[in-house]
């Protein structure tokens, strides 16, 4: 069944402006959804949790509820997994800080040289302890991470692999499932940032049996708002990061320094209840994960659809390069669109956009290490389009006249 494009546009009162909207993988647009259960928070139990009076009871139900959500999102073992936090950027500094005291001088972690900076700084930090780095490059011709070059990388002394599930910049997938296999036989951890790969696809932590996954709720059709996965057998080795009485079976709470933001945790239940719904209508009868698996299949064969049809313009262009998979068809890409025109600033292209009223982005997206890997740093990076299944043909479309009418 093809996706209800009518019904999904709905859902985001964003889009009634006059800006064609492809800058998604910066932020995407907010369900309409998750405003409401916003506002019914603030309007009927806005107290802290922890009270014996009832509706500090009913906030802390609440917490519990968008928790639930998020960990039926990700879907993880139980609710207790699922760490909330201003930003992926920020959880991953929570998490190396929480790790810190298992690592020894001469410890090694691998990070890749493809990832969004929040899954490579905050590890390389932890060389003022001793740890060592090796940085696990992508293969510059296939833009893939390849298990060989790590198996090149990894020692009896690594104790932990980070990557990306998908590059902001290439839209590559990569496949976590073989990794944290292949990780896991030579007896580390890994550490996925699936920021870029979560409004594309349904996220598994369980099938992928990965260690730590990190998203951004804010580009997933949520609030400015972020989660973590941690598998439940490690939550007790981690550091405590709130107050010192606080012991290591208080679990998840002991990585929410200062709370979690209530509000904006249960309202990021409402990106599960629009999938749900959304899936309900190829899966009327499914589980709430079910659903949403579902919702997931139609959102990628519409993203297959707008991905080809810009990629195939892009190919015919003789002074192009696409920063990735050429092909829009490919399982293994999102439609996250990455290129240079030659002898064009990819800024000036972007503000050309701009006076056609549609919204892309140029630079390095903080992926500063694999675009300056690239020689692309010094030319302001690429311009990026992503799009994601609320975007339409027609604005695809759109799009390319307007490259049409402003390039050479």
């Amino acid at each position: 069944m093809a996706l209800d494009i009518e019904f999904v546009r709905k859902q985001f009162p964003g889009l009634t402006t006059d800006w064609t909207l492809m800058d998604n993988a910066g932020g995407s647009q907010i369900l309409k959804g998750v405003v409401d259960k916003i506002t019914q928070y603030y309007y009927s139990n806005n107290v802290q949790t922890g009270g014996s009076y009832e509706l500090s009871q009913k906030a802390a139900s609440s917490l519990a509820e968008g928790r639930e959500n998020i960990a039926t999102f990700f879907n993880a073992s139980r609710p207790e997994e699922i760490v909330f936090g201003p930003s992926t950027t920020i959880l991953m500094q929570f998490l190396a800080k929480a790790m810190a005291h298992q690592f020894q001088a001469g410890d090694e972690i691998v990070v890749t040289n493809s990832d969004h900076e929040s899954n490579i700084g905050p590890w390389v930090a932890l060389q003022e302890i001793g740890v060592k780095l090796n940085f696990w490059n992508i293969n510059q011709l296939t833009f893939e991470l390849e298990l060989d070059e790590l198996d090149k990388l990894m020692t009896d002394k690594t104790k932990l692999v980070c990557c990306t599930h998908v590059s902001n910049v290439l839209g590559t997938i990569n496949p976590i499932k073989a990794i944290a296999q292949f990780v896991h036989e030579r007896g580390a951890k890994i550490c996925v940032d699936g920021v870029a790969y979560a409004p594309h696809r349904a996220v598994d932590v369980s099938s992928w049996n990965v260690d730590f996954y990190a998203l951004s709720l804010y580009k997933t059709y949520g609030p400015h708002h972020a989660a973590l996965y941690c598998k439940y057998d490690h939550m007790h080795d981690l550091a405590n990061l709130y107050h010192y009485f606080y012991d290591a079976d208080k679990i998840p709470a002991k990585l929410e320094p200062g709370n979690a933001n209530y509000e904006l945790s249960y309202a990021s239940g409402a990106i599960v209840d629009y999938l749900a719904g959304l899936g309900a209508h190829t899966c009327k009868n499914g589980t709430r994960r079910e659903q949403l698996e579902a919702a997931f299949q139609q959102i990628e064969e519409q993203e297959i659809e707008l991905s080809e049809r810009l990629l195939s313009y892009l190919r015919k262009r003789n002074d192009c390069r696409v920063i990735g998979n050429p092909s829009g068809t490919d399982p293994t890409r999102v439609a996250t669109i990455s290129f240079t025109i030659e002898n064009q600033d990819p800024q000036q292209v972007c503000k050309k956009m701009d006076e056609h009223g549609i919204a892309i982005r140029f630079g390095d997206f903080h992926a500063r290490r694999l675009v300056e890997s690239m020689g692309l740093l010094e030319t302001n990076g690429a311009v990026r389009v992503s799009m994601t299944h609320y975007n339409t043909v027609e604005e695809v479309d759109k799009l390319i006249a307007a490259l049409d009418s402003v390039l050479p």
